[in-house]
């Protein structure tokens, strides 16, 4: 129990090393030791005991590891072995990549790298520490920003009935891979933001991934006297609306003042996802106040290196903050910068008129990003779908929103009995090379043999890991002496296991599998045929639906009769996910289609040759084809009558399919057809779906992209910018003037394939120059309804014909591919010389 006596006076102590391991504080503090084994070894080699109860921590193990075992260690030449081959890695690693003039700044709300740092909850946090670990890996210059939780994700514990309990354990940032920054003079830095209960002091943190850096912010600080700003960074996805519009303030704002107070200078922002999209206001009073500039110059100039990446599928997904609530905190900001709280408001609204409408977080980040995208191909076509009313006249297909599929980081999921099998049958270089398809050709020439020990090695390891953790949990719910020693005699290492973990949301259906529990224990306690199934994940907090779905799993698991086939793994993290994706033989996965907007626990389960069986959703829907696995339904929009339909297909592909394939051994004693669909598998999945590939499209389509656009725009004090702004405002005071006086093409109604169309368009230009605008003709088939499909866009070009000086004559010639009813229409926009994927929300077109 803590006792409050004030002030308190502080001092660090370090632990003491022998001379001969000095490094082994720095080594611990770079985390390439948590996907690089051979650097990892060190501290496990040192007490594996110590290694495994401090949550694979390595400086708090230090902190804790008798003197007398660093001794003996510093003494024993078969550890100096293993230290200096870790130090040699790491410098390898560190070496430096020639110097570059690009720095990307990436934002997010929580980031997944250690289990023992539980500053994530789910998906999007395991997904940014992917993202890190990728750019350090592929030498791309990047400093990320997040939050520094005090009290972290909640920790999920059940009750005898299953419901699901949380609690909050503090995190003691002094034994963790984490450190304050400081200055020159040795200083810890700290910058400030204001609140409506006044300055708020944010101390800045950094975790070093490889060769980048994580700064982290924490307002649990002394300077914060009032408790209420001490708590901003408590929890993540903590608190009402006031706790998160404040520790996004903290994010976005805070983010880019410590940037600039530790002498950073960025081209590129990057915000992934909405929650830090405050960081394009911050930048826009920056620029005003230091290029003189107006909002809307400071804008342009901004919106030219910013990313987005929006992961929510769903309207019910984004942050939304009232015009009162906004108003409070961003009065002062407004009054000390000189923006008109209404142009803050318009940023991040549909409409600027409609003063009902909250401000969004998402339209915030659209419309102050010129590079934006889903994180697959499916989601991109939701996403366009979802925000279509903010380029109203664009087709969905054409809304200037990309997709960049999510990967996983191959290094850090991977098996290690995987790994050690590709040391034998891959080229050499295969983990420098592991992007590249011709890499995984040779996975053809892996023994079959070998490879179903590996499997079955993996499940072993898992069964164990399992009922250790299944004792833990009984034990701690105070179950009785007989039920506990039941947990030693749960799972069967040689039974077929399907795997499910993943969020509580009720759109990923988690109960779908329970729709017929009768159909379910035939398929589960088949004599011949063994199955059983691991469950894991939390439910939000505030998610009542999640925690009864949560419940209905786990009362199912103390039905004596299928007890041991069906157990639920409490507190979903990092560790359990990594046992699960290796150790399962089946991912099993059923979100609503559409709802899902990638979704990666598939993705490091294939990566370790474990098959899906999936909704065609998110990452899935790109994969399937070439996967080995399996589908659940159709490329179809989801309705409420498939979740039967969906149900009964997984059990007809498990009892028909999927469990006899596995089961039907040849002499060999291994399941022959099951081991070509996990080669074919690793083959075509693995060089797909990490993050390095990841990383390479981000920096080759937006990171580089943006990098050249901040350069151009920052000439001159921004003159670009300025440039820029009064053009846009000629073409607006012009633009309800503009219109089309005649539209037609060179041919009748009748024209043969090969034959070139000519397209034309006259239009009044009300005083602009033919350069101003882009006219350009969209052509497609006409469907049964009368609208285009497949269409195409054609763009027109100037032609000085002479016969009108308000008129201009624009065409272009086309030539038909394909025989049946065609039609176009024509448009004209303004010329923005930018790619069409940067266009602005609220452009101007007009069709004819």
């Amino acid at each position: 129990m803590a006792f409050q006596i004030q002030p308190v006076k502080e001092f660090l102590v370090h632990p003491e090393l022998p001379p001969s391991l000095s490094r082994l504080t720095e080594l611990a503090y770079n985390l390439i030791w948590s996907w690089e084994h051979n650097i990892r070894a060190v501290f496990r080699r040192l007490d594996p005991v110590l290694w495994k109860s401090s949550g694979h921590n390595p400086v708090l193990m230090l902190g804790h590891i008798p003197q007398a075992a660093l001794e003996k260690a510093a003494k024993d030449p078969r550890y100096l072995a293993v230290y200096r081959r870790a130090c040699e890695l790491h410098d390898a690693y560190m070496a430096p990549m020639g110097k570059k003039d690009k720095l990307v700044a990436y934002f997010s709300m929580e980031y997944g790298l250690l289990e023992c740092m539980p500053i994530y909850s789910g998906g999007l946090g395991i997904l940014s520490g992917d993202h890190l670990k990728a750019a350090s890996d592929a030498g791309i210059p990047l400093t990320a920003v997040g939050l520094l939780y005090q009290r972290g994700y909640m920790r999920q514990r059940l009750t005898q009935d299953g419901w699901q309990m949380e609690s909050h354990p503090e995190n003691d940032f002094y034994t963790l891979p984490v450190a304050p920054c400081v200055n020159a003079h040795g200083e810890d830095v700290v910058v400030s933001v204001h609140l409506p209960s006044g300055e708020v002091f944010v101390k800045v943190w950094q975790m070093i991934i490889g060769r980048v850096r994580l700064l982290l912010l924490d307002t649990n600080v002394p300077e914060n006297t009032n408790e209420a700003n001490r708590s901003i960074t408590d929890e993540l996805y903590g608190g009402d609306n006031h706790k998160r519009i404040q520790q996004e303030i903290v994010l976005g704002i805070g983010g880019i003042r410590a940037l600039r107070k530790l002498g950073m200078e960025p081209t590129v922002y990057h915000m992934n996802e909405g929650h830090s999209a405050f960081l394009a206001l911050e930048r826009i009073r920056n620029l005003m106040e230091e290029q003189k500039l107006s909002f809307a110059e400071a804008l342009e100039a901004a919106r030219r290196n910013n990313v987005f990446t929006t992961h929510t599928p769903v309207p019910a997904g984004i942050d939304l903050f009232d015009t009162g609530l906004m108003h409070q905190y961003f009065r002062s900001y407004c009054e000390e910068s000189g923006i008109a709280f209404d142009q803050i408001m318009a940023l991040g609204k549909h409409s600027a008129s409609d003063h009902g409408e909250p401000f969004s977080m998402a339209i915030s980040a659209l419309a102050s990003s010129s590079y934006r995208n889903g994180v697959s191909e499916l989601h991109r076509r939701v996403s366009q779908s979802m925000w279509s009313a903010l380029w109203k006249e664009l087709p969905a297909w054409e809304i200037p929103i990309s997709h960049v599929t999510n990967g996983v980081h191959l290094m850090t999921w991977l098996n290690g009995d995987l790994a050690t099998i590709y040391d034998q049958y891959l080229t050499p270089d295969w983990r420098e090379r592991h992007a590249d398809p011709r890499t995984w050709d040779l996975v053809k020439e892996i023994p079959a043999v070998e490879l179903w020990e590996a499997r079955r090695h993996r499940k072993r390891l898992l069964v164990q890991f399992a009922r250790e953790r299944l004792f833990a949990q009984g034990a701690a719910r105070k179950a009785s002496s007989a039920e506990l020693k039941k947990t030693h005699e749960l799972l069967d290492p040689d039974a077929f296991t399907i795997g499910f973990a993943r969020r509580f949301a009720t759109y990923k259906r988690a109960t779908l599998l329970f729709r017929d529990v009768d159909r379910l224990k035939k398929i589960l306690l088949n004599p011949k045929m063994p199955v059983q199934i691991l469950f894991a994940g939390k439910a939000h907090p505030r998610d009542h639906g999640g925690k009864v779905l949560i419940r209905e799993i786990f009362q199912l698991t103390r039905e004596p009769e299928v007890a041991k086939r069906i157990v639920f793994l409490e507190n979903y993290g990092i560790d359990v996910a990594r046992e699960m994706v290796h150790g399962v033989d089946l991912w099993l996965n059923n979100p609503r289609r559409g709802e899902e907007a990638c979704g990666t626990s598939g993705m490091k389960a294939a990566l370790n040759g474990v098959l899906n069986l999936s909704i065609l959703d998110g990452w899935f829907d790109e994969a399937y084809e070439t996967s080995g696995s399996w589908a659940i339904g159709d490329r179809e929009e989801y309705s409420e009558d498939q979740d039967e339909v969906h149900a009964s297909t997984i059990y007809s592909l498990l009892e028909n399919e999927i469990v006899p394939l596995y089961y039907d051994r040849k002499e060999e004693g291994y399941p022959e057809e099951w081991i070509r669909r996990m080669k074919q598998c690793l083959t075509n999945m693995t060089p797909r779906f990490n993050s390095t590939r990841m990383v390479e499209e981000y920096d080759a389509e937006m990171y580089e992209l943006a990098h050249k656009g901040w350069a151009e725009v920052r000439q001159n004090q921004c003159e670009p910018a300025r440039r820029k702004v009064r053009w846009d405002g000629e073409i607006r005071a012009a633009w309800d003037r503009v219109r089309f006086v005649e539209v037609s093409t060179n041919s009748d109604a009748h024209v043969l394939t090969g034959q070139a169309v000519t397209l034309r368009a006259v239009l009044d230009l009300a005083g602009l120059r033919p350069a101003d605008v882009k006219v350009e003709a969209v052509v497609g088939r006409v469907g049964a309804g009368g609208y285009l499909e497949e269409m195409q866009v054609i763009a027109l070009t100037p032609v000085a014909d002479g016969s009108s000086p308000s008129a201009q004559l624009f065409a272009a010639q086309f030539i038909p591919a394909k025989t049946g009813r065609l039609g176009y229409a024509m448009r004209v926009s303004p010329n923005h010389y930018e790619d069409p994927l940067s266009r602005p929300v609220h452009s101007l077109l007009r069709w004819s």
